[in-house]
């Protein structure tokens, strides 16, 4: 796949509602959680730390669901380890959110997600993977995190993310991104490949 190729999807049309927030004391603090529901029934949940009723930029993590990494310790991806990093970054500035997007496998969904994991027993690479079973590198649909920042009043970002293109799309959907923060964490021998197939193919800034 062509390096200068658009993965991500962004739309300014997906509307989103705040339904209600609760404390959530977790080890690194206690954040505020917030559950967000689009029109269409999908839920989202955002946990902020801090006010930022001063306007000044806020630390962002937006983070895709991941239930094998976030949830079942797996060592395939970097995505669990990126979400307790995010969560410990906000908490050590005190300050920021984290959007827990409901677009697992890269918007594939669990159960395709299942599958393109045993191409790659087999030997396809994450991007192959999803592309032999029809599916485009990266699904995700970033377009809502934008109503989700504006209802919690913030206005400018700092995000922890390695993906240049997720910058590029957060801004095309009106989102003011004022710096990219590196999250560089978790590589380990079973997640070498894929991690590498995220710099060669997605073109994502990871440490060798």
């Amino acid at each position: 796949m062509a390096a200068d190729k658009p993965l991500l999807q962004g739309t300014t049309d997906v509307p989103v509602k705040h339904v209600a927030t609760c404390k959530l004391p977790t080890r690194w603090g206690v954040f505020d959680m917030h559950g967000f529901e689009e029109h269409s029934g999908k839920e989202h949940v955002m946990l902020t730390m801090g006010s930022f009723d001063d306007g000044a930029p806020a630390l962002v993590r937006l983070h895709s669901e991941c239930l094998t990494g976030d949830a079942l310790f797996s060592l395939r991806c970097d995505c669990g380890f990126q979400l307790e990093a995010a969560l410990e970054a906000i908490a050590r500035e005190g300050r920021g959110a984290l959007l827990y997007l409901r677009q697992e496998g890269r918007g594939i969904g669990l159960i395709n997600k299942i599958r393109a994991y045993k191409l790659q027993d087999a030997g396809a690479d994450t991007v192959e993977a999803n592309e032999q079973l029809g599916f485009p590198a990266d699904m995700r649909n970033f377009s809502v995190a934008r109503g989700m920042l504006a209802l919690l009043g913030i206005t400018g970002v700092r995000v922890m993310t390695n993906n240049p293109r997720k910058i590029d799309t957060l801004r095309n959907v009106g989102i003011n991104v004022v710096e990219r923060v590196p999250l560089m964490v978790g590589r380990n021998p079973f997640n070498d490949r894929y991690l590498d197939t995220k710099a060669a193919k997605l073109g994502h800034m990871l440490f060798p």
